[in-house]
């Protein structure tokens, strides 16, 4: 490349390079909008755990081109720089917006050198200029996807400056330049689809340029030949064997490209382009009418609009609609300059056709000539044909320049041009500074669009605005009453603002406007995709009804009966039948979402928490792994699997468990919950001072947070720090008075260790208050009546106690020993149980292994169906359900341990009432 450059000067390199600069300068503070929130953002090819060779099987948006719903757009080198920017800057929009402009200087250079084979140098600079300067390609410069234009515009371009060469000396064949160019091209094409058309280009030029033939000289020489008065010359077969070359190896391309998209077309409703759909005369008056459009744009880029799609341009339906007198005048215009390039010799004629090549050739595939494309003008598409159009306007300029009369004026309106081109487009680079400036723009263009109407809300919906949004919502559904993706955005928001009855009446309006199913016809060849998800997205708005999930489970089977790899509806109603306690079936809608797409990380995660709910942990844990080989930051499968580890009560899994919790925090450093898995983790392992600091951090984070706050005391309890435990108690109870294990803990601590029998009455009572058949809680106000000396009250209240759990030994143990002590109350002076009997063994067997709360939640993958963009691709968000025990399940080695204290305690007793019984 550098080497084609060569004679491209200094002075003229700066002066390009600082030109777009200083229209372009703006874009760096641009962010992500439109289709870039696809093709980056939501697209998990350039995330480095995504292996490489899936650019090269999914499409532009990192959807496998084997899915029906793929756009089947094929830039694999395009996404290869995607990824490049993330390696280096993850989602910083400053590099993206850097390497586009990076990549429009280098455009701008390569195409300069192109001009200077058919323009004198000031021509070529002046062409360079315009290009440099054009509004036009705000959208492929500012736009990150508009890439795809920049990276094949310059194998475009480099291709056809290789092909340039391979004219030797005494018209020889060089054939080293002619392969460069075929690698070129298929370089092209991995960057975007255009790129084959420089094939044509070459063509063009080998016949007409370097060959210098005109149309009448070709003619005559094949009605020689057809009528035997001549041979074929040596040259022109020459030049035929390279246009076989050529053709063999573009036909080459066409046949992989065929095979890459496996021979199936991407599918468009009429909302994107209604004229390919429409019956004739109206689609071919539309699509011919698109052609001078497209040429004013060109001309007069002055109304500029992200999106052409839904009624921007109303179909030409009639020959009498008065548009057609612009058709008319376009094709004389486009008719008299093919007519002038190809009829007459000389180098204006020549510069002429090569402009025209390089405007209608590389056009083609946007023209909706051959097949159908999902948008009605794209001004991205423009790219490369404006190039043609810079060379049309320089050569023009050049001739009037060299009249003396106009020389004055003429470089008055060049002046003029490029500074009135340069600051509309440094102006409308600040209209894609962010998706909510870029659809207001394009409304005051156009209000007919539905889209964009549409668009605008959902930006206003992604910054919580959701009343501002309806509307935009609704004059959506005013705009193109019958767009079912406008209704299901009225009821999203609906559902939003918590106006369910709003919302599903939405949904069905939207659903009434499906096309009904028709037997032995595929019903993706008349829908997009996406509409299905109002099926999704209705069910999921009706399933909060306890009384209507049969209901909900029949809309989730009749998006599957309508489209059998539907993966989204076997994930949604694998949600449904968990809620509905049939993990069975739910276990069967994740396989065959599975057997749909084994690459979802989520997917493998739902189906754990579903054999979790089969009692199944190891093949939960499996399935937790399989999720975590996938996407190794999944945050819910490092969580929930640590949990399930911890539960297991192996020992050996707590170290993998833990290093899982340390990166769930790494990746949720604000969420709580980690913190204190990671606290119980230490509090299972006896690593009591890791274990406060990790309660404490979580603490930090959500001071109310109840099992931190419990089991931060009851750790303090445990090792001998029964007055530190206090004040956290109290904070406990504070958030939450009807804490029973919180006020158990409180009154043994404060019966045993501060002597408060007040206190600890009064936390006995409150326990009661709340549940007067609670066994521990009514025990331990007997030991206080014991304390107080009240043994009358006690002995009633430990009848009362037995009464409610006669199978526990101790307690009758308990009374026999009070009423012993008022039999002999005559003869010997009442002593008081200890406090460290009754209250204290009894308590800690009860409290302190049973007392350890811990928090889990496991959740599933909830339906992605509530589409915010027509034009993006769907995010998983998620849905919690607790699932998760109060208390952990314990170790073999922690049971043996309980069992110890439970004897000990025994043994304690027995020794309390050998001494009472003596007394």
């Amino acid at each position: 490349l550098i080497e084609k450059m060569a004679d491209v000067s200094l002075k003229e390199a700066v002066l390009i390079i600082g030109v777009v600069a200083a229209c372009y300068w703006n874009s760096l503070f641009c962010g992500f909008v439109f289709d870039d929130v696809s093709a980056i953002l939501d697209n998990k090819d350039l995330h480095p755990s995504t292996p490489l060779k899936n650019l090269f099987q999914n499409d532009f948006w990192g959807t496998p081109m084997s899915e029906e719903r793929s756009h089947k757009s094929y830039r694999p080198l395009t996404v290869l720089t995607f990824r490049l920017n993330y390696f280096f800057s993850e989602l910083n929009a400053v590099s993206y917006h850097f390497l586009n402009l990076v990549f429009h200087v280098i455009v701008c250079l390569v195409f300069l050198k192109v001009c200077k084979l058919f323009l004198d140098n000031r021509s070529s600079v002046v062409a360079s200029l315009l290009f440099a300067v054009h509004p036009i390609h705000t959208e492929a410069v500012t736009g990150v996807v508009g890439r795809a234009e920049l990276l094949s515009s310059i194998f475009f371009l480099a291709a056809f400056l290789s092909y340039t060469k391979s004219k030797g000396p005494d018209n020889t064949i060089v054939w080293t330049p002619i392969a460069v160019t075929v690698f070129l091209v298929a370089v092209a094409t991995l960057c975007k689809e255009q790129g084959i058309t420089v094939v044509g280009i070459c063509c063009v030029y080998e016949v007409f340029i370097a060959q210098g033939y005109t149309l009448p000289a070709l003619l005559d020489t094949a009605v020689q030949i057809l009528r035997g008065k001549g041979n074929i010359p040596f040259s022109m077969l020459q030049t035929l064997l390279k246009l076989i070359v050529l053709m063999f190896s573009t036909l080459l391309l066409v046949v992989v490209r065929v095979q890459v998209i496996q021979s199936q077309l991407p599918v468009f409703t009429r909302f994107d382009n209604p004229a390919a759909v429409s019956p004739s005369p109206a689609r071919q008056l539309t699509f011919n009418y698109l052609l001078p459009v497209n040429a004013w744009l060109l001309l007069n880029p002055s109304e500029l609009c992200c999106d052409w799609t839904m009624g921007t341009i109303p179909l030409v339906e009639s020959l009498l609609d008065v548009r057609n007198i612009a058709t008319l005048t376009f094709f004389c215009f486009l008719g008299s300059l093919m007519v002038f390039s190809l009829r007459y010799p000389g180098d204006s004629s020549k510069t002429v056709l090569m402009a025209l090549c390089l405007i209608v050739l590389p056009f083609i595939p946007a023209s909706n000539l051959f097949f159908p494309v999902g948008f009605v003008v794209a001004e991205r598409v423009l790219y490369v044909p404006s190039m043609g159009f810079c060379i049309l306007v320089a050569h023009g300029w050049k001739k009037l320049s060299n009249k003396s009369v106009l020389r004055k004026i003429s470089w008055v309106c060049l002046a003029a041009v490029l500074f009135t081109h340069a600051l509309k487009t440094l102006h409308r680079n600040w209209d894609w500074e962010s998706e909510y400036t870029l659809f207001m723009s394009a409304l005051k263009v156009n209000k007919n669009n539905a889209k964009l109407w549409n668009n605008v809300g959902h930006a206003l919906e992604n910054e919580k605005n959701f009343e501002r949004a309806l509307q935009f919502f609704i004059q959506a559904t005013q705009v193109q009453p019958d767009d079912i993706g406008a209704h299901m955005n009225v009821g999203r928001t609906y559902k939003n603002l918590n106006k369910t009855k709003e919302a599903e009446e939405s949904y069905m309006i939207a659903k009434s406007l499906m096309p009904q199913i028709i037997p032995g016809k595929k019903y993706a060849a008349r829908v997009a995709p996406n509409h299905l998800n109002v099926y999704i997205n209705l069910a999921n708005l009706i399933r909060a009804n306890e009384s209507r999930l049969e209901e909900a489970d029949q809309l989730y089977r009749q998006a599957i009966s309508m489209r059998p790899d539907f993966k989204q509806a076997y994930i949604s109603r694998g949600e449904l039948l968990l809620k509905m306690n049939k993990p069975l079936k739910a276990k069967e809608a994740y396989l065959r979402a599975l057997e749909l797409d084994r690459t979802n990380a989520d997917l493998w995660y739902n189906l754990a928490i579903v054999y979790i709910e089969l009692k199944d942990p190891t093949e939960a844990l499996k399935n937790f792994n399989r999720a975590l080989e996938l996407n190794p930051t999944h945050k819910l499968a490092l969580f929930n699997s640590a949990l399930l580890m911890q539960e297991s009560g192996d020992a050996r899994l707590r170290p993998e468990a833990k290093q899982r919790l340390l990166h769930y925090v790494k990746e949720e450093p604000q969420d709580s919950n980690g913190y204190f898995n990671l606290g119980m983790l230490a509090m299972d392992d006896k690593k009591d001072m890791e274990a406060e600091a990790w309660m404490k951090k979580a603490i930090r984070l959500q001071p109310n947070f109840r099992s931190a706050l419990f089991n931060l005391a009851l750790l303090y309890s445990q090792t001998g720090k029964e007055l530190m435990a206090l004040p956290v108690l109290e904070d406990l109870l504070r958030y939450y008075p009807d804490h029973t294990k919180g006020l158990i803990l409180k009154g043994d601590i404060l019966m045993n260790q501060k002597k408060d029998i007040v206190g600890a009455k009064m936390c006995f009572e409150k326990i009661l208050e709340l549940d007067p058949n609670n066994v521990q809680g009514k025990h331990n106000l007997c030991v206080v009546y014991f304390e107080e000396r009240d043994l009358i009250k006690a002995e009633k209240c430990l009848v009362e106690t037995l009464a409610l759990a006669p199978h526990e030994e101790y307690i009758q143990r308990h009374l026999n020993i009070v009423r012993s002590k008022i039999a002999s109350l005559g003869a010997v002076e009442q002593s008081s149980l200890p406090s460290g009997g009754i209250a204290a063994t009894e308590a800690k067997k009860n409290s302190f292994q049973n007392l350890k709360e811990a928090k889990s939640e496991k959740t599933t993958t909830q339906s992605t169906s509530d589409n915010k963009k027509e034009h993006s691709k769907n995010k998983t968000p998620t849905e919690k359900s607790n699932v998760g025990k109060e208390t952990p399940k314990k170790s073999t080695k922690e049971i043996k341990d309980i069992e110890k204290k439970r004897v000990a305690a025994l043994k304690r007793l027995e020794e309390i009432e050998r001494i009472l019984n003596g007394e």
